[in-house]
């Protein structure tokens, strides 16, 4: 009992220091950047426009894939943080979180 409570704890800790990082996702390379935070709310959008001549349909593009980055490292970071927690427990081969 008192080891889940410990694990629960730690888990909230690493949600809320996820929830505060600032996550960079690019595209195009580095004409349109992002910056997200742990909870996928964007923070930050800059877009390099010198370098889109006004092609705007590229643009939207490079906006969606930045966006899309970001989003796959704060996966990444997730991942991470639960391998971390969950690297002490003696787990059945295959077991699979509820989350």
């Amino acid at each position: 009992m008192q080891q889940a409570q410990k694990m629960q704890e730690q888990m909230q800790k690493q949600q809320a220091e996820l929830a505060n990082k600032q996550i960079e996702g690019q595209a195009g390379a580095g004409i349109v950047k992002v910056i997200m935070n742990g909870k996928n709310q964007l923070q930050k959008l800059s877009i390099d426009y010198a370098m889109l001549d006004g092609d705007m349909e590229m643009m939207e593009d490079l906006i969606i894939a930045a966006f899309n980055d970001a989003q796959n490292k704060i996966a990444q970071e997730q991942q991470g943080s639960m391998a971390d927690m969950m690297g002490g427990l003696d787990l059945p081969p295959g077991f699979k979180m509820p989350f």
